[in-house]
């Protein structure tokens, strides 16, 4: 029996094995999760920078 997902962005279930565009269901959601990255909607939090006003730069040199 094969395995489904839900896709990520739509939520169809989709077969795992044998689908080029996995985890997602199509190059659509593919590029729609793309297009949410380049906008900035995901972030990874930088819990290295402290003082958010300095610019990293300028914090290094202190």
């Amino acid at each position: 029996m094969p395995t489904f997902i839900k896709c990520p962005v739509c939520h169809t279930e989709t077969p795992w094995t044998g689908n080029p565009h996995r985890p997602f269901c199509s190059e659509r959601c593919r590029f729609v999760d793309l297009g949410a990255w380049a906008d900035g909607k995901y972030r990874i939090a930088d819990d290295e920078r402290e003082d958010e006003s300095q610019p990293a730069d300028e914090t290094d040199r202190q």
